[in-house]
């Protein structure tokens, strides 16, 4: 299967001198070893790798930063690895966490470890060749490891001082810290070494709160290949790590959250494309600059024009939608981009009578939605619902008080127009596609009547 990196071919090896340069622009270093420059301008292939925790079936939005430095660093001519912790999940990682994560059984990390497989194949290219990207599951090595021989092997290399002055371990310790999340270190440092054997891995990336233990395992390895400090034989150092800063919300949290507190999944059944699509076109200005660098893969002359025309035209949200449409067609498929940029189109501005039946239906998917009664008028003589009647129907008003205010008060439209008559009455011949009557309350509270649809 060969999976699009980028929707371009990658470039070959010699431009990997090319890739702390894009990424210091784009504002994606946190830290990194000192000899890494010079190891990418060698020019040799590299292999480097990240991490994913499996202890939920869906990545979300927070993990596109280590994505996209993995895909760029493919683009650069770089192989990337992609590791699974399936071993690691059923322990939990302390980092950037203010409480311990429940344990995971078996059975339900490895589904995990499934769904997480196939969501990266939205990203990564996985088909045969020089910079083909790896999946591998850490339980392959680590669920074989006995304990007396992990003792002696790894733990020897690391003293209690030096693993209680790591953040991760320092920010738990007045809240509690288990010697299973302790020990987590030590098993990520274990990784690192076994990737460096066993596959060349000369590189780990994480984000920043990965700093300590991407660290722990560039000193594992040293020490298991004499070298107590990079450099110390007059050779270079052997491995290298690249932190990329967290970006957090505005009320600092870690990213990938909606303003309700809801997580963005890259899972379709957990966010649907449109939410998923919404949360991106809904960033704010001073945000979409760092998200386009961050999240695509359009080149600096591309952003900063994105960028020029929304400080021009902030109202047309250019930049947010370019955004929006990228990443949604990246994660989910172009089809589905099309298809929730028709409907968001809809919502907000767009002419309900021109849209087709199939971007009405999508876009009831998506909004609250309500059955179109169906049967005789009460009074034949007065056919359909009056206005007062649709808006109750459509749970647009609480009450018929309610309903008559927000009409004298100009805030409701139907189907596009503005509607101010209390008496007016609506019948089957105005649902839009013969199904789908379309309420607007306000500028943002969007609602439906629908035809044919079954009651809750």
């Amino acid at each position: 299967m060969r999976v699009r990196a980028g929707g371009c071919d990658v470039v070959s090896a010699t431009r990997l001198a090319g890739l702390l340069p894009d990424l210091g622009w784009r504002g994606l270093i946190h830290a990194t070893t000192d000899g890494l420059e010079a190891r990418l301008a060698s020019g040799a292939p590299l292999r480097a790798y990240n991490g994913f925790d499996p202890t939920f079936h869906s990545l979300h939005v927070g993990h596109l930063i280590p994505i996209f430095g993995l895909v760029r660093l493919q683009r650069f001519g770089g192989q990337p690895v992609a590791v699974v912790g399936g071993g690691t999940g059923l322990i939990g990682d302390p980092s950037g966490r203010s409480a311990e994560r429940p344990l995971l059984d078996r059975s339900a990390i490895q589904a995990n470890v499934h769904a997480i497989r196939d969501q990266l194949a939205h990203y990564l290219d996985f088909a045969p060749g020089p910079t083909q990207a790896l999946l591998v599951n850490n339980l392959d090595w680590l669920g074989d490891a006995r304990l007396l021989d992990f003792l002696r092997d790894i733990g020897k290399h690391f003293t209690v001082p030096y693993m209680l002055a790591k953040d991760s371990v320092q920010v738990r310790m007045d809240k509690g810290l288990s010697f299973t999340e302790f020990s987590y270190m030590l098993l990520q440092a274990t990784d690192f070494m076994h990737l460096h054997r066993s596959y060349g891995v000369e590189l780990q990336c994480g984000g920043a709160d990965q700093w300590g233990n991407i660290t722990a395992g560039l000193e594992l390895i040293r020490r298991t290949t004499g070298l107590r400090r990079p450099g110390a034989d007059g050779g270079p150092d052997p491995v290298h790590g690249l932190a990329y800063p967290l970006l957090l919300n505005a009320s600092g949290a870690k990213f990938g959250k909606s303003e309700s507190g809801e997580s963005i999944w890259l899972d379709p059944a957990l966010t649907s494309p449109y939410r998923f699509y919404q949360y991106w076109l809904d960033a704010e200005d001073r945000d979409v600059g760092t998200y386009l660098r961050w999240f695509t893969l359009f080149d600096r002359v591309q952003i900063e024009e994105l960028e020029a025309g929304q400080a021009a035209n902030p109202e047309r949200r250019g930049a947010q939608r370019a955004l929006a449409r990228d990443l949604t067609e990246r994660t989910h498929g172009r089809g589905a981009a099309d298809r929730v940029a028709r409907v968001s189109e809809l919502l907000f501005g767009g002419d309900p009578a021109a849209a087709d039946a199939q971007t009405l239906a999508d876009l009831a998917a998506e909004i609250p939605a309500a059955p179109w009664p169906e049967g005789e008028p009460a009074d034949p003589a007065r056919p359909g619902l009056d206005l007062v009647e649709v808006l109750l129907l459509a749970g647009a008003a609480s009450s018929r008080g309610e309903a008559r205010r927000l009409v004298e008060q100009g805030g409701i439209h139907v189907n596009g127009r503005p509607a101010r008559d209390l008496e007016e009455r609506f019948t089957a011949d105005d649902l839009l596609a013969g199904r789908f009557l379309l309420v607007r309350r306000g500028k943002r509270d969007q609602r439906v009547l629908v035809r044919g649809q079954e009651r809750a």
